[in-house]
């Protein structure tokens, strides 16, 4: 496909081929808050279309997964976008029970990089709870 065609036309032409995965941005589709960073290949993909409801490639377990099945947060598609180079997606999804990290938090990004008096580098929690217990609900 030429580039112009890619980066201007109408025709879906994922790229899949280099890695079988592409990256996935997830976000809540009312804040626009970053919800999770994870990967889709082309099965999660047609999964989420058809369903409605996300789906990802899990790299660690090298299978598929349906965002929620084990915990209940599910994510609701409202729409999925692509961006120029048709490599990366975008989902914007409701989030059903209000968690999206597996370790209990709103959004996977629940910390963000500081730098202290000493030049150190640290963490500093964004989210000041968590609103499941994962221990529960993974038992």
């Amino acid at each position: 496909m030429l580039k112009s065609e890619l980066e201007g036309g109408k025709k879906l032409n994922l790229n899949f081929k280099t890695q079988n995965i592409l990256p996935v941005v997830t976000i809540d589709t009312k804040s626009k808050e970053v919800l999770m960073v994870a990967y889709m290949n082309e099965e999660a993909l047609q999964k989420t279309l058809a369903t409605k409801e996300a789906h990802y490639f899990s790299r660690s377990r090298n299978k598929l997964w349906r965002k929620g099945e084990t915990s209940g947060f599910i994510q609701k598609v409202v729409e999925v976008k692509i961006d120029c180079d048709q490599d990366s997606i975008l989902l914007e999804v409701e989030m059903v029970g209000g968690a999206c990290c597996h370790v209990g938090y709103r959004s996977c990004f629940y910390r963000k990089i500081i730098i202290d008096q000493s030049g150190k580098l640290g963490l500093e929690f964004t989210e000041n709870s968590k609103i499941y217990d994962p221990k529960e609900v993974y038992k």
